[in-house]
């Protein structure tokens, strides 16, 4: 499960975190992955000031991570890059070639290679057994060089697994597979349509010889959200039976993919709702619902058979 998103600075390392925490249990969670977020400016801005509010502290990185450990998960950290004026971070983007005055792939990648850099050093420290080195950045993805260079630096300071989660569609496109130890995916396909996507996914994986987990994968429970559950904005009435039908099809048929090794379910906030509101949530975390009775039933069959995310 993620968890801690969008790790705004002061929502861990608190009572409410704890709790949050501890309530995985109930689901047979065994990763955690402590996911939080970095803000620049705007898509084409090359300064990452990881060190600055919102993005939680170093401290609290350091309490989740520890904290997950105690309650006997293994933990996937994984920072991430957002922009402040809400643009995706998939656009974020420079010219392909450099041009005197205009800011370039080259300034952005030295930003973010010290943000990753700084984490891969507490992941060492605290014994993170996953480091997850980016989300979602579909524009950079194209950028081989700089990220060769970014796990060869990374593995310089970090000695744990090292996983880059590509965006949807997105996992045939990626140039540079061989560079990480584990190739992972934003795994939000439609309903029914799960089939059509890891027939794609497959040939990936079996030419790069890695193991392969949806390192983000969710429904919303809201009504529609079946057949759009990448889009958090969609409009419709909550509904427990959309997320729960949602779950119930992407586990029974990745199930049937032996080399489809797990996922890390989106997601479960570090100040959870009051149990009596779930009914009301539309939201991805499951805390409360219907679709909590799929994951706990699913965990616990994979649980029975390996040990993996």
């Amino acid at each position: 499960m993620t968890w801690g998103w969008t790790g705004v600075r002061g929502t861990w390392a608190t009572p409410a975190a704890a709790d949050s925490l501890g309530k995985l249990d109930d689901l047979n969670v065994n990763w955690v992955g402590l996911s939080f977020g970095a803000l620049q400016a705007t898509a084409h801005s090359t300064d990452i000031p990881f060190g600055a509010e919102p993005t939680v502290t170093d401290d609290e990185v350091r309490w989740a991570i520890r904290e997950a450990k105690r309650l006997g998960h293994k933990v996937c950290l994984k920072p991430v890059v957002n922009v402040a004026d809400g643009t995706w971070r998939a656009f974020i983007g420079f010219f392909d070639e450099e041009v005197p005055g205009e800011p370039s792939w080259a300034q952005w990648f030295a930003s973010y290679g010290r943000f990753i850099l700084h984490y891969a050093a507490i992941a060492q420290e605290e014994g993170v057994e996953m480091l997850c080195i980016g989300c979602e950045m579909v524009q950079a993805d194209k950028r081989e060089t700089q990220w060769r260079a970014l796990v060869s630096d990374v593995r310089l300071t970090y000695d744990g697994l090292v996983t880059y989660n590509c965006d949807k569609y997105q996992e045939d496109r990626v140039t540079w597979w061989d560079a990480v130890d584990i190739i992972s995916s934003s795994g939000y396909y439609p309903l029914g349509d799960w089939d059509n996507q890891l027939d794609r996914i497959q040939p990936v994986v079996e030419r790069e010889g890695k193991p392969f987990f949806f390192m983000e994968s969710g429904c919303p429970s809201r009504e529609g959200s079946q057949a759009r559950p990448n889009d958090w904005t969609l409009q419709g009435d909550p509904s427990e039976d959309a997320q729960a039908e949602w779950y119930r099809d992407a586990f029974e048929t990745c199930a049937r993919r032996d080399w489809v090794q797990g996922f890390m379910l989106w997601d479960w906030p570090a100040e959870l709702y009051a149990v009596e509101d779930a009914a009301a949530n539309d939201d991805y975390c499951v805390y409360g619902k219907s679709a909590a009775d799929v994951v706990r039933d699913h965990y616990a069959e994979r649980l029975a058979g390996r040990s993996g995310p």
